[in-house]
């Protein structure tokens, strides 16, 4: 088997969908040419580009979401700061896995985390002048920059491949802090791509170094109890949720009803503000929006509201209901999610069985476990040279470039991984290596 697509109809495929560079494609413009190519030729992709949800919607949310529906409240504006039974199921939600106390009013519905960031960033970059950039612990999701380019906020980023472990990553927190101009700092965890995550020792540090430079920890849960190596998920016992805020009260959590219950269509997530982050009073805010300048108040009322006007009333119903069920134990969200490691783990084989390598491969006392993403390379193939030459063989990935990695390789999303899907990648990618092995 040679390459299936030519190389003049991967640049067909580029140039009618107004792709620059596929080497740094986004994921949207990835998707765009993967299925112009399957349109055009009828050969199916191995689609691990998006990361979107690969498992059916929660039904408990479904139902949840019908009943308020017809209870006729789709004729009723929502409440800014969510509906209380929403926030009072995000209070406890975050109470039962992460052993932290929030109060409801600090539990902010946004319409998924991509909104809870936007509106974040936005606040936690007005609160102090001079206090105005952002740091990224990448590598990390593409969008959050994309979303900083268009407030026009500056950004500072690194990759902590080699910051690894307690000592490592204070000495560079500390080297970037020291400037005194970051507001906010970001990262995923489980992380995106990697699939990484920070342990104990290193949310220690960031948390400590968080509350001496007065930064805000922007605390990425979107794959929430996703690291299946630790027996987490079980509600108001431990182990629980590693978090940041253990270590400061300088934190906002953002938690995405996308994944842990498959429920992305209906972009529902939380911004759950630490109380005393919620109740800081800041004088550059009051005078900004003629507000008390009370963070959370004007996070509410005068940021997030001018980007969404409030969420989906009926879809906050649906997700008290999962974060509810989830806290009495009827909701397994982590036995439930799990079928993203197994897949993982036989994508994997077949890659490594074909000459590829996992690049980010450990964490600082384990091997970086199985689930929703994994990142691969190919010898010293940059990565978006690799995007390119995987998309001749039917397989769709991004660039970790795009991500703020220093490292080459690619991301690879496990959800739309389906059964009869295997034996198909595994013969494409035999064919990838032996046109390119050494």
């Amino acid at each position: 088997m040679s390459k299936l697509f030519s190389e003049e109809l991967v640049r067909e495929a580029a140039r009618e969908n107004s792709v620059a560079d596929l080497r740094t494609a986004t994921i949207g413009e990835v998707l765009l040419v993967a299925q112009y190519l399957e349109k055009k030729t009828g050969i199916p992709f191995i689609r691990m580009d998006q990361g979107s949800p690969g498992l059916p919607a929660n039904a408990y949310g479904i139902e949840a979401e019908i009943e308020a529906l017809q209870s006729g409240i789709g004729s009723q504006y929502p409440a800014a700061g969510g509906v209380p039974p929403l926030k009072s199921a995000a209070s406890r939600f975050v109470k039962a896995f992460i052993d932290t106390d929030i109060s409801p009013r600090s539990c902010i519905p946004t319409t998924g985390s991509v909104a809870a960031s936007f509106g974040s960033f936005i606040g936690c970059t007005q609160r102090i002048p001079g206090k105005d950039r952002v740091l990224f612990i990448d590598p990390g999701f593409p969008i959050q920059k994309s979303q900083l380019r268009i407030l026009g906020i500056q950004w500072r980023e690194f990759d902590v491949y080699e910051h690894r472990g307690a000592e490592k990553l204070r000495a560079k927190l500390e080297s970037e802090l020291s400037s005194g101009d970051i507001a906010a700092i970001v990262y995923s965890n489980p992380n995106n791509p990697a699939w990484i995550c920070l342990e104990e020792e290193e949310l220690a540090v960031i948390g400590e170094l968080a509350t001496r430079y007065d930064a805000v920890v922007m605390e990425d849960l979107a794959y929430f109890c996703m690291d299946y190596r630790r027996d987490l998920g079980h509600p108001f016992v431990p182990p629980y949720l590693p978090s940041v805020s253990h270590y400061t009260d300088n934190y906002i959590l953002m938690l995405s009803s996308s994944k842990i219950f498959s429920y992305a269509g209906q972009r529902m997530a939380l911004c759950c503000i630490s109380d005393a982050l919620y109740e800081k009073h800041y004088p550059a805010m009051a005078q900004r929006y003629h507000d008390a300048g009370i963070f959370g108040d004007t996070l509410v009322a005068s940021i997030l509201y001018m980007i969404t006007s409030g969420c989906t009333a009926t879809t906050q119903y649906a997700y008290a209901k999962m974060l509810d069920l989830s806290c009495d134990g009827v909701i397994d969200f982590v036995s439930d999610t799990s079928e993203y490691a197994r897949r993982a783990r036989r994508m994997k084989d077949l890659f490594v069985n074909n000459g590829f390598h996992i690049v980010y491969d450990k964490d600082v006392t384990m091997d970086v476990g199985d689930g929703f993403f994994f990142t691969v390379g190919y010898g010293d193939i940059p990565g978006g040279d690799l995007v390119v030459e995987l998309l001749h063989y039917g397989i769709s990935s991004i660039s970790l470039s795009t991500t703020g990695s220093l490292q080459s390789g690619v991301r690879a999303c496990t959800s739309r991984m389906r059964e009869e899907l295997y034996p198909v990648m595994e013969e494409r990618l035999r064919s990838f290596n032996e046109d390119h092995k050494a």
